[in-house]
């Protein structure tokens, strides 16, 4: 399954070295990523894959909180259909 990941924080050092650690310790591949720096605030989105089936989205996005806290950063994960969804309307 693909999913999208939101980063958003105030800049500081570690934050793509923790994300991406995070995610290559759960065999979560990076598919496409793009990240910026808007006036002091980092933001990163990624394109990931997912591809153990048995992967719990709601404890992720959970792991994923605690690891934003961690980096004094917001991260939120999508699933991909939830945009594919949204843009047929």
């Amino acid at each position: 399954m693909k999913a999208i990941l939101t980063t958003i924080g105030k800049d500081q050092v570690g934050i793509i070295a923790g994300v991406s650690q995070f995610l290559a310790e759960k065999k979560i591949n990076i598919l496409d990523v793009s990240q910026t720096i808007m006036d002091g605030y980092f933001t990163m989105m990624m394109m990931v894959e997912i591809k153990d089936e048995k992967t719990d989205f709601a404890v992720l996005s959970d792991e994923l909180n605690v690891l934003g806290s961690k980096l004094g950063v917001e991260i939120k994960i999508r699933r991909e259909e939830i945009y594919h969804a949204m843009h047929q309307l």
